[in-house]
């Protein structure tokens, strides 16, 4: 038998994830027969797929299988919340309106947090609550990492929602801060120029392959709730 390491078999798995080989949903083959492709003990693979079961991006369960999963985990690090839940909890009505879609290198600050230099998927939108801003979001994404991304109409569907229905978030980073709102930030929030604004960023990964780093911008009086 080979003397490949546990954290191998986890990688080879992330990296099969992060190109599409297997997409979210999809049962991966059984521990034997993972064993025998990599020509290792059975029990390296279980202790793989345990290390990916923990942080939520594989599945396991008795008779069935493991299975790719079909959306983040609670267990995950870095919880991704809804941006539609959290604004019909408050009782608004949620909607959502793009305001610029391109393909473009990102700026050298969004190139150093999420490890990409090339063209990638950038988008401008707002949700609402009711007929009010709920906040700005600035969000560039790695074609690379989501198959099919470039076809996906973001007019219609947020791209929120449409990475946590497709794409296993294994990790990430968050950033808290406040930020004054310059000329296009208080036109599109509806408040004054050099009003503080609630500045969350955040960058994730699938597996070791960066998916996306967000900005969003949240007007005065927004308040942040998260379970612990």
């Amino acid at each position: 038998m080979s003397q490949i390491s546990w954290q191998a078999i986890r990688g080879e798995v992330e990296r099969r994830v992060s190109t599409g080989i297997w997409r979210p949903g999809d049962t991966i083959p059984s521990e034997a027969a993972l064993a025998e492709e990599f020509a290792c003990a059975r029990a390296t693979v279980n202790r793989a797929l345990r290390s990916l079961a923990e942080d939520g991006m594989v599945e396991r369960r008795r008779r069935t299988g493991t299975r790719i999963a079909p959306l983040p985990s609670p267990k995950a690090r870095i919880p991704v919340p809804l941006l539609r839940a959290e604004v019909e909890a408050t009782g608004a009505a949620y909607t959502y309106r793009l305001l610029r879609r391109r393909l473009a290198a990102p700026p050298a600050l969004v190139a150093q947090r999420i490890g990409l230099r090339g063209r990638l998927v950038n988008l401008r939108a707002l949700p609402l609550a009711g007929a009010k801003p709920y906040c700005l979001e600035e969000r560039w994404l790695n074609p690379e990492a989501v198959p099919g991304l470039l076809d996906v109409d973001f007019a219609t569907v947020s791209a929120n929602e449409y990475l946590l229905a497709h794409v296993p978030l294994s990790k990430g980073t968050l950033a808290l801060s406040a930020a004054p709102a310059g000329a296009a930030e208080a036109k599109a929030l509806a408040t004054g120029i050099g009003k503080p604004l609630f500045e969350m960023i955040r960058t994730t990964w699938s597996g070791t392959c960066p998916v996306t780093t967000v900005r969003l911008l949240f007007p005065p009086g927004y308040r942040l709730e998260t379970v612990v």
